[in-house]
């Protein structure tokens, strides 16, 4: 992001170096920004402004006189643009101190790279774009107010002090409610239905946000790309991590006046690599099925890493796995993946689903290979949005163990 001057912000941008000071205001903060630049970018101050966030501003070199007081924090952000060698030395410091205190921080702009250490809280975003930082935020300061509740619980403390945490537990609870939907937001608004498809889509979080992200896109008049990735485990470091997915999830290159739809083995290796080349902290690693279907031919290509194979059932009721190995995304940069393709036709769907959504579909068996459920066999003949429903109130009625809580997300296709 480049700074961009215009009037419209002067009055904001002058307001908030009002506050560049080097003590904090005397109420929770939700974000503090670390910068040796006289002014903040315009778009960040008119990003936190629009979504009543709660902001300032101090000096990097400042930060020592500030610590006592970082119970107040939600999460900061660093620009570490401009910093001479020694500031940039002392960055980890900073950064220690702040995840002692369970403190996520957004490092803006930086390529300082640190040779000991993993900061698990921490992420760079070099080009991010708004709506890429808004979601870091609101999963940030969700985060931090989430520990905040849990350490209100673990140890007693004065009446008026649990009266402060439950406050702040209350804040964590909307927070995180608000980065649900902002999650939600990167999510498709509509399916490409039509007379020849229909799609049907579920959704659901294990908590206020998920480690699922699908999509369902109408790449040109002939293909349409769809996928459903899962980040290993929930809550909100995978929901970060969907964030990366949504955005190194690429489907379709365009250039000048031409344009390339990527093969789903191409969309799968390119997502691997850039998972593997960002060496992201606290063994984040993510499993994806992506699919191609040609419209016109009802061709069916596909690729998988690591994730649950596709469900296709035929018109006449026969269910079908189809398989084909991949492992998981993130691991190694080099990792090899197949792909294979599927001849649909007319009464066919096709199911594209998460892991948490396995124990109502089967499970392996030694002896017998994959069996599917009864309750999955009872709705296979229903159409696809019938179908999606009755899924979706068999797992509100089912008493999941605590281990086979997860996220949910389930894409329906049926070929008209």
């Amino acid at each position: 992001m480049q700074p961009q001057k215009d009037d419209s912000t002067k009055a904001t941008i002058t307001a908030l170096a009002a506050t560049a000071r080097h003590d904090l205001p005397a109420e929770p903060t939700d974000v503090l920004i670390l910068s040796n630049k006289p002014e903040v970018l315009p778009q960040v101050v008119r990003l936190l402004s629009s979504r009543g966030i709660k902001y300032a501003k101090i000096p990097v070199d400042a930060f020592g006189q500030i610590r006592g007081q970082l119970a107040l924090i939600g999460t900061v952000i660093i620009d570490a643009s401009g910093l001479n060698l020694s500031q940039q030395k002392n960055l980890h410091h900073v950064i220690d101190a702040l995840e002692a205190q369970n403190i996520a921080t957004i490092l803006l702009n930086s390529w300082v790279e640190f040779e000991d250490g993993l900061y698990p809280l921490s992420g760079k975003l070099f080009s991010a774009t708004l709506e890429e930082l808004w979601g870091r935020i609101q999963a940030n300061i969700a985060y931090r107010k989430k520990t905040i509740s849990l350490s209100a619980t673990a140890r007693p403390d004065s009446e008026n002090d649990n009266a402060n945490k439950a406050a702040m537990a209350d804040m964590m609870s909307e927070q995180l409610k608000m980065a649900g939907r902002v999650q939600r937001d990167f999510l498709p608004s509509h399916m490409p239905n039509s007379e020849k498809l229909h799609w049907a889509t579920l959704f659901k979080p294990a908590e206020w946000v998920s480690g699922d992200i699908y999509d369902v896109a109408r790449l040109d008049e002939h293909h349409i790309g769809f996928y459903v990735a899962d980040a290993v485990g929930h809550s909100l470091p995978a929901a970060l991590l969907t964030i990366f997915l949504k955005h190194e999830m690429i489907m379709r290159e365009t250039s000048d006046h031409t344009y390339k739809i990527f093969e789903p083995v191409e969309v799968i290796q390119n997502l691997n690599r850039r998972m593997a080349q960002q060496k992201l902290s606290g063994c984040q690693f993510a499993t994806c099925c992506y699919c191609l279907l040609n419209i016109d031919t009802l061709e069916l290509s596909f690729a998988r890493g690591g994730h649950p194979y596709p469900i296709l059932v035929r018109q006449d009721g026969q269910i079908e796995q189809l398989q084909i190995r991949g492992p998981l995304l993130g691991i190694f940069e080099h990792a090899e993946y197949l792909q294979s393709s599927a001849q649909l036709a007319r009464g066919d769907k096709l199911f594209l689903y998460s892991d948490g959504v396995e124990p109502l579909v089967g499970k392996f068996d030694t002896h017998n290979g994959f069996l599917f459920t009864e309750e999955f066999k009872s709705i296979r003949r229903l159409p696809v949005k019938e179908a999606i429903d009755s899924l979706n109130t068999m797992i509100a009625n089912k008493n999941f163990s605590v281990a086979e809580t997860d996220d949910i997300t389930v894409i329906g296709l049926e070929i008209l």
